[in-house]
């Protein structure tokens, strides 16, 4: 440990607070997760629902395609209604209509202000006091005729209801989405139940079991108190953070040791080892997956103009929109992974000393093969859940689990997590002889504790179960997107970045030590507790607010640096002439550092604090951030190093000026044109909807549907078609490389290392 022991026992530090944060908290979920009664029945005895429909409704939801269809609690896709707020609204407006009926004997319409006042009060005073006892919900006769003219509505929805054909075009729903009317009344009841606890106090609370979510005037579902109070304590921390860390830069910062590069590419001189010989059917498999998202991605886009069909053709019987949104999401984050394992597994026999340990092809060739069955059966399962054709016992564990990121069956991801298992072995088994030889092997020590966490971290997708309660699923589901995805693989990122170009002789290895050791701290800091802040919603309480809003602020602090990160990456291209060689793939490196500080930072703090977060989350505004910080941030690096293990693997391949420009800039233009021209405006438009009417309106057929929306969403078009043109020309200099393909009429060249 030695020179870097202050920064080991920091990173330890965090890590071991943050996790017990995580652990203790996570805790309190389990104990106050919304309920999920035995019996909602009424007073002469009628039974609404159980607990066993609630669960089959549950179940139910996730065979359409569960949060590919809609959102819950506000997550997932944004077309459909959120189902919650949708089904919360359309109950409290038949409440009272049937109040006005019953009292006045005329539509509610039709009363006066002061009448209006006086059943608004009755609606909220029952609604939000309609509390368990006996593990018992007591329904009123009143409310008991606006659920089941709700539900009719939702059965009717879901089936294929001439009168509602429309309404199931502008959600881009199929026609008899769920054919059975049995699991449809099992919906309904889920619905319901999502309802309820997001209008039902917590015992000896003011707010609801989802903190008073979605805004709902009607009876009062606004955000609290300690929403305000820790949205401003998370911008106060931000701006401390921002604070602290520009002091510490210019007082702790120095500058690095001048390093002489060597004469030739160092990497170019090892010989290529036969496992990583064998990386170029990765790359093959990164840009393919690549092509078949961004090109599914633009069906998807289209579905939310056209709904059903696309440019006139139907397709939405075999390949709805919770469909073709489950494949666009989940071959992204294939692909995206695959560019990671690649990574590895080429640094793997470097570390090694130039050398395979025994086997490693093979395990690299047994991998690849398993990944593409992964990939192959998660998609025919997807298709077969969706299509309704697959048995609803067998959904959850070959279909569709109906959680957004974790759409794939159970088996497919214990197959997924298998598989990362087994490149944690392929990397350990190179890791592990680099150990016994002498040196500094601080650098290396944090490359494998990335690369453990990696590799182990994925299970904790399998802490929930088809029938976990919705608040419990959802902590253990941002484990999976938030820790593994957006942690510990920046953790890997860094190290492994910064272990390349030391082994280039780039820069120096206690230079790069110590910049990523307190990379590591900072990034984690907040990363680890900053998980909470998907949860302010989700049937947590105020405690899991306060952490996830504290924390979740210091995730933007470490990105106002990036700027310099990514001028001293680029600057590396002319230290030495061979770096010419690697402009392209510094270039994507470059393009991370820029969108983690646009799309993480800025676009992720303009949701993050809870009253942000409360008028905003499930619109256009949350796929603003994941669309600039999935692609721009996790594509790039994705991108940077399969173009980095392509230069090495085929030394004789010179990348194609004209490609690679074309690639770059469209793939950065698109996103930019996505993000200003359609996702951003609409966004924004929808938070005033959702501000001053209600989460309902900003997400209903009415708003969604104005022709101005819809102008928007054509539009869209222009940003995806650049985005489109980069994809391509960066799929034809990975596939031509890889197959020594003419590229541009020229034949591929020998390249000099001078």
């Amino acid at each position: 440990m030695g020179a870097y022991k202050k920064l080991w026992l920091l990173l330890c530090t965090v890590v071991i607070i943050t996790f017990s944060l995580l652990g203790y908290f996570g805790r309190e979920v389990y104990r106050q997760a919304p309920p999920i009664p035995d019996t909602f029945k009424t007073p002469s005895g009628q039974l609404l629902f159980d607990h066993d429909t609630v669960l089959a409704g549950q179940s139910a939801w996730q065979s359409v395609g569960g949060m590919q269809l809609g959102s819950i609690w506000g997550h997932g896709a944004y077309q459909a209604p959120d189902w919650t707020a949708d089904w919360l609204h359309r109950e409290l407006t038949q409440w009272l209509e049937i109040a006005a009926g019953d009292e006045y004997g005329k539509p509610y319409r039709s009363l006066d202000d002061e009448q209006q006042m006086l059943l608004q009060h009755r609606l909220k005073t029952e609604y939000r006091h309609n509390s368990l006892e006996n593990n018992s919900v007591l329904i009123s006769e009143r409310r008991a005729k606006a659920i089941a003219q709700t539900a009719a509505y939702y059965q009717n929805l879901f089936a294929d209801d001439p009168a509602l054909h429309s309404t199931r075009e502008h959600y881009a729903m199929k026609e008899n989405t769920l054919p059975d009317s049995q699991r449809r009344q099992d919906l309904s009841a889920f619905f319901f139940w999502t309802a309820w606890a997001a209008s039902t106090n917590r015992p000896d609370s003011h707010a609801t079991y989802t903190n008073n979510w979605p805004h709902e005037p009607l009876i009062d579902n606004t955000p609290t108190a300690e929403n305000i109070t820790w949205s401003i304590v998370s911008v106060v921390l931000l701006i401390a953070g921002i604070g602290a860390l520009v002091w510490a830069w210019s007082f702790l910062h120095h500058q690095d040791e001048t390093v002489v590069p060597a004469s030739r590419d160092p990497l170019s001189i090892i010989q290529l080892t036969p496992s990583q010989q064998a990386l170029g059917k990765y790359l093959v498999l990164v840009v393919a997956l690549m092509c078949f998202q961004v090109l599914i991605g633009g069906i998807t886009a289209h579905y939310t103009v056209e709904g059903q069909q696309f440019y006139g053709l139907d397709i939405s019987k075999w390949f709805p929109y919770s469909l073709v949104r489950t494949w666009h999401i989940q071959s992204a984050l294939f692909w995206i992974a695959t560019g990671f394992l690649a990574a590895g597994l080429f640094l793997a026999p470097i570390i090694n000393g130039g050398k395979d340990p025994r086997y490693q092809k093979l395990g690299v060739d047994i991998l690849f093969w398993a990944l593409v069955l992964v990939v192959a059966g998660s998609f025919v399962g997807n298709w077969l859940a969706i299509a309704q054709i697959m048995p609803p016992e067998l959904n959850f564990w070959l279909g569709h689990q109906g959680y957004e990121y974790i759409d794939l069956g159970r088996l497919w991801q214990i197959g997924k997590f298998t598989g990362v298992a087994f490149w944690l072995v392929l990397m350990l088994r190179g890791i592990g002889n680099a150990f016994k030889q002498s040196g500094d092997k601080n650098l290396l020590a944090l490359l494998t504790a990335s690369v453990v966490a990696i590799g182990l971290f994925y299970s904790s997708g399998f802490f929930y179960g088809e029938r976990t309660n919705i608040s419990i699923m959802e902590y253990w589901r941002w484990w999976v997107v938030h820790l593994w995805v957006e942690g510990f693989f920046e953790v890997f990122a860094t190290a492994a970045l910064a272990f390349i170009f030391c082994s280039l002789g780039l820069i120096s290895k206690p230079m790069a030590t110590t910049a990523s050791l307190a990379s590591a701290s900072l990034f984690l800091v907040g990363g680890i507790p900053g998980t909470f802040h998907h949860l302010y919603f989700s049937g947590t309480t105020t405690p899991v607010m306060a952490i996830g809003a504290t924390f979740s602020a210091l995730e933007v602090v470490p990105l106002i640096v990036l700027g310099h990160e990514a001028w001293e990456n680029w600057r590396l291209r002319r230290s030495a002439p061979w770096m010419e060689h690697l402009k392209w793939p510094l270039a994507c490196f470059v393009a991370v550092a820029f969108w983690n500080m646009l799309g993480a930072g800025v676009f992720g703090f303009m949701i993050n604090p809870p009253i942000s977060l409360y008028y905003v989350q499930g619109l256009n505004t949350t796929a603003v951030h994941a669309h600039a910080a999935l692609f721009g941030v996790y594509g790039f690096l994705a991108i940077g190093f399969t173009l980095l293990i392509l230069r090495y693997i085929r030394p004789q391949l010179v990348f194609s000026e004209v490609l690679m420009k074309t690639a770059f800039w469209s793939l950065n233009g698109g996103l930019v044109l996505m993000i200003i021209i359609s996702l951003l405006p609409i966004g924004l438009m929808q938070f005033f909807a959702s501000a001053s009417q209600g989460l309902w309106y900003a997400r209903s057929e009415t708003f969604m549907q104005s022709e101005l929306l819809q102008t928007l969403r054509w539009l869209r078009g222009i940003g995806d078609m650049v985005f489109i043109v980069g994809v391509l020309a960066i799929s034809w200099q990975v596939f031509s490389g890889i197959f020594n393909i003419r590229l541009i009429g020229k034949k591929v060249r020998t390249q000099t290392q001078s």
